[in-house]
């Protein structure tokens, strides 16, 4: 492990508690082993680290954020999520490939969303150029995985964006239909999803992509009402 990955993995259990292991292990189930350390001490913990060795280069950063992950423990994943958002700015459309992994092994909102909203969505929004259209073409490709965790971090990543003014409205709109469309439809007996037009299914199913749908136009209602869904009622 590197000097700071220690240090990150050392603190986190030094600010460990065993009730709020106990708690999170109930909140998110035991699929993750849990210090019990508060986000702020994970936040503390990343901004300590950064400046204890300062100066880390893009691939420094990337490698410490997956040597970070590698071990399935809550606030090790955190802090791997703040270390991306904190050094947002050396991200490429390269290392979208790196945090698809992420979103895949993530599998829940406390993890998925922040690296949506505050990792891809700002990584994309800076971009321009073909970078961009590469960018763009990768946020099509989750909208449609299989994957409805990788399909909600498709649909949360320009909140930030659109919640300030600006944003990319008409690709949310497309990946918004895309969820609508993949939505599980209930069936008769001998009906199949596919016998039943997309106008006809039942409106009830209230999925993770779905509730990030739901997320991303609350965020944008009252400053911008006028972005609107035409495909829901």
């Amino acid at each position: 492990m590197s000097a700071a990955g220690e240090f990150v993995d050392d603190t986190l259990q030094r600010e460990a508690s065993w009730y709020r292991a106990e708690e999170l292990r109930h909140r998110f189930g035991s699929r993750m082993q849990y210090y019990g350390a508060s986000v702020g001490a994970v936040r503390g913990t990343v901004r300590d680290a950064l400046r204890r060795h300062a100066g880390l280069s893009h691939d420094e950063v990337t490698a410490l954020s997956s040597e970070l992950w590698e071990v399935p423990v809550y606030e090790r994943r955190l802090a791997a999520v703040v270390l991306l958002q904190s050094k947002v700015e050396l991200l490429t459309n390269s290392d979208l490939t790196r945090i698809e992994g992420f979103v895949r092994d993530a599998r829940m909102p406390s993890l998925v969303d922040p690296i949506a909203v505050d990792v891809v969505g700002p990584l994309v929004e800076r971009l321009e150029g073909q970078p961009r259209v590469r960018a763009d073409a990768v946020l099509d490709r989750w909208a449609v995985d299989p994957d409805v965790w990788l399909r909600r971090a498709s649909l949360m990543a320009p909140l930030r964006a659109l919640r300030a003014g600006g944003g990319d409205w008409d690709g949310f709109v497309r990946r918004a239909k895309i969820a609508s469309d993949m939505a599980p439809a209930e069936t008769t007996e001998g009906e199949t999803t596919q016998d039943r037009p997309t106008q006809y299914r039942p409106t009830q199913y209230s999925g993770p992509d779905q509730e990030a749908v739901d997320a991303v136009l609350d965020a944008v209602a009252e400053r911008r009402p006028e972005l609107r869904l035409a495909f829901r009622r």
